[in-house]
């Protein structure tokens, strides 16, 4: 898909099922590539990241939402039911007629899936995201884990650390440190964008994995606590080295 349509896509998601604020423009970059990295807030964030972000970015999918097969039967349980409110059948129905535009749509946007419980299959999701830093592009992580609970504050699951490892695929193919920027998603149609942080390599593999998780985490959960208290303009990053 071309950027034009790109935009034009967004622009009408935009319009319809967002129309938000973003807050911390200034932390953008320039150039890419870059990873962004955003709290999911069940339909919200994934709207929010791409109509408020004015980049082109590519998200991360599960694998099984971009299945014409599977998805339907995510859809019902995890949209149509949980947060819809249906019932069977109206909830199958509806989830089978979504996945008609929302499987081709998520290919044609540039959508990487993400196979997380079959290690082989991410190595695919790994690629295919290399792929795109290399060409200087941006990717757009949720690493919440589904299957842990949510907090009830937040209504955040905590992260997984697989996009860590973009950041040692990155160094060790280009000796480039490649940058996280983490996003806060708030339905109060807020979106804050953080500063970088930055993938670093004198580290070990299994600490930077979790320094740079935590850190991800960490921020995001204090973005969205500053907006939850009526703060949109803190755009903090939290320190650890």
């Amino acid at each position: 898909m071309k950027d034009e349509m790109y935009q034009f896509i967004v622009g009408v998601l935009d319009l319809f099922l967002w129309g938000g604020e973003l807050v911390g423009e200034e932390n953008l970059p320039r150039r890419g590539p870059a990873v962004f990295i955003a709290n999911h807030l069940d339909a919200t964030g994934p709207f929010a990241a791409a109509c408020s972000i004015p980049l082109r970015l590519h998200p991360w999918v599960i694998a099984d939402m971009m299945d014409k097969d599977l998805a339907p039967i995510w859809l019902q349980a995890d949209f149509t039911e949980r947060q819809l409110h249906l019932k069977p059948p109206v909830s199958r129905w509806l989830s089978r007629a979504l996945c008609r535009i929302s499987v081709p749509l998520f290919y044609s946007l540039g959508c990487i899936p993400v196979y997380a419980s079959d290690y082989e299959r991410m190595r695919e999701t790994m690629e295919m995201s290399m792929s795109v830093l290399r060409e200087g592009k941006f990717l757009l992580v949720f690493p919440e884990d589904y299957r842990l609970s949510r907090d009830p504050m937040t209504k955040m699951q905590p992260f997984q650390h697989s996009f860590a490892r973009l950041g040692e695929m990155y160094f060790a193919e280009t000796g480039e440190r490649l940058r996280f920027y983490p996003v806060a998603v708030h339905a109060t149609g807020h979106l804050v964008v953080g500063k970088p942080v930055v993938f670093n390599p004198l580290n070990a593999v299994g600490p930077e994995r979790r320094r740079l998780k935590e850190l991800m985490e960490d921020t995001i959960i204090a973005m969205y606590m500053q907006l939850e208290g009526g703060n949109p303009s803190g755009a903090l990053t939290v320190e650890r080295k």
